[in-house]
C-alpha cells in the first residue's frame, strides 16, 4: 500500500499516514510505501510491515522529483526504510547526475535493496542491467513517452516488462500505478508481477470522491483521473 498525502492535500500529516499504514496492515497488506524521512519513520514506529522509501523534492534543472540525489537518498536510508525507490527514467537529473553514478554512490554508502521506478520496459531493462534489485512500473503513464492512463493499467506493458526484466535478467517487477480495482491488481499477478502497489484507489479520499461524482455526472473524462505526481 502507498501511503502518501503531498503538502496541499488534506491528509498531509506523518500521523495520519502512520493511521493508513496501520489501516493498511490490518487488512492484509504486505508492505508500505511511503514519502518522507518523517512520514517513514512515524510508520515504522507503528506497524513491522517492510517500507519502501522515498523523498520527493523539486529541483529547477530537472523533472525527476522521486528521490532525485545521494541527498534524498541518505534521508531516505537513515529514516529506517527496508527498500528504497529512486526515479531510474532517462529523464536528466539534477546536477547533470547520470543514473549509473547515483546507483554507484548508494551502493559505496549503503547495504539498502534498490527499486527502480521507471516509465517504459526500455528503462526497466536499463536498471536490472543497472544492478537494481527490483522494477517498479510506477512511473508509466507520467513520465516518458507513454501516453496518460486512466484507471487501468497498462497490462501489455506489465507483461512485456516481466517477459524482458524477470525473464530476462531474474529481477522482480511490481505493478503500480492506475490500478483501482481488485480485480486489475490479480490480473497483474497473473502476469507475472511479483507484487502490486496500489495508492491512490485507497489512500487518496478526494480522487475516490472525484471518481464517483464524475461517473454520476456522466462526465466524458469519467474515465481518467485528475493529474497527480504519483508514487
Amino acid at each position: 500500500m502507498s501511503c502518501q498525502a503531498l503538502p496541499d492535500e488534506p491528509l498531509h500529516s506523518s500521523a495520519t499516514m502512520a493511521q493508513m499504514a496501520v489501516a493498511a496492515w490490518q487488512g492484509g497488506a504486505a508492505g508500505i510505501r511511503a514519502n518522507s524521512a518523517v512520514d517513514i519513520a512515524a510508520i515504522r514506529q507503528v506497524m513491522p510491515l517492510p517500507v519502501i522509501g522515498i523523498v520527493k523534492r523539486d529541483y529547477p534543472d530537472s523533472p525527476v522529483y522521486i528521490t532525485p540525489t545521494f541527498a534524498e537518498a541518505r534521508e531516505v536510508v537513515e529514516s529506517g526504510a527496508h527498500i528504497l525507490a529512486v526515479d531510474a527514467t532517462q529523464r536528466p537529473r539534477p546536477g547533470g547526475l547520470s543514473l549509473a553514478d547515483l546507483v554507484a554512490q548508494i551502493r559505496r554508502h549503503f547495504a539498502i535493496p534498490l527499486m527502480a521506478d521507471v516509465s517504459s520496459v526500455s528503462e526497466g531493462i536499463a536498471a536490472a542491467q543497472l544492478g537494481f534489485d527490483v522494477v517498479s512500473t510506477t512511473l508509466v503513464g507520467y513520465a516518458g513517452d507513454h501516453e496518460p492512463l486512466g484507471y487501468e493499467p497498462d497490462f501489455a506493458l506489465i507483461r512485456e516488462m516481466v517477459e524482458a526484466v524477470t525473464g530476462r535478467y531474474g529481477t522482480p517487477v511490481i505493478a503500480e500505478g492506475h490500478i483501482w480495482e481488485p480485480v486489475q491488481a490479480r490480473r497483474c499477478l497473473e502476469l507475472g508481477a511479483y507484487a502490486v502497489v496500489v495508492g491512490s484507489a485507497i489512500t487518496r479520499p478526494q480522487l475516490i470522491t472525484e471518481r464517483f461524482v464524475r461517473e454520476m455526472q456522466g462526465k466524458a473524462g469519467a474515465g481518467r483521473p485528475s493529474e497527480c505526481r504519483e508514487a
